[in-house]
């Protein structure tokens, strides 16, 4: 997977309402090519449902990943839909067992924090090259839709953070039209966004101008 740009977290609790599957349809019409579906309260027979049914909106034109449910992604990639990996936290299932679990073609996105958590990633992939695909690091600012985030790190501390890491750096953490050209600047490989989009009373023309900015701002 090269190139992220302007990533969404199709969020299924920050849609006001919507079908999340009618924002990753309206995303991907926009422009956006990574789509993370996040499902937190989900039984897993309706996650894999929801994962078959954006994986028509995203086939051949996005990346779609599943958040933490590493048995929804196998499940789905089972039935065949067209999704592409995972992207799990800290506290979820181990790094190389996940890797393990989905096999070398898959996409796998860890969640990072503080220093101590990059340099432990950079470690791990330095002892198992392809372990870690690209690190989601935040919270860039406080967010609602994750309430244990950690200290906000800003733009400066993101563009610290993507020094410090060996892997590509997707910022993530109350991220919107503001953030994307300072973020682009720090060589963020890309920037994570939910409310951006899931939240904008048109997600498709969001989208646009979202990826309009990150386009116009890589150096």
């Amino acid at each position: 997977m090269s190139g992220y740009g302007v990533y969404l977290v199709a969020d299924s609790a920050s849609t006001a309402g919507r079908p999340l599957a009618d924002i990753v349809k309206a995303a991907v019409d926009g422009g956006i090519t990574t789509v993370q579906l996040r499902c937190k309260d989900m039984p897993a027979g309706e996650f894999v449902d929801l994962v078959m049914e954006c994986a028509h909106h995203t086939a051949g034109r996005a990346t779609l990943l599943v958040n933490d449910r590493v048995d929804v992604f196998l499940a789905a990639r089972t039935s065949g839909a067209d999704v592409q990996g995972v992207h799990i936290g800290q506290s979820d299932l181990p790094a190389n067992l996940v890797r393990e679990l989905i096999g070398p073609g898959s996409v796998l996105g860890l969640s990072a924090a503080g220093d101590g958590e990059i340099r432990t990633a950079n470690q791990l992939n330095a002892f198992a090259p392809g372990t870690i695909d690209y690190l989601g690091v935040g919270a860039v600012h406080a967010t609602p839709t994750k309430k244990d985030h950690p200290e906000p790190l800003g733009h400066a501390g993101l563009a610290r953070a993507v020094g410090l890491s060996d892997l590509p750096v997707i910022a993530i953490g109350g991220i919107d039209a503001a953030d994307v050209a300072p973020l682009a600047r720090s060589g963020a490989a890309g920037v994570a966004v939910v409310r951006a989009i899931c939240a904008a009373d048109d997600p498709r023309e969001a989208s646009r101008n979202l990826r309009t900015l990150w386009e116009g701002s890589k150096p």
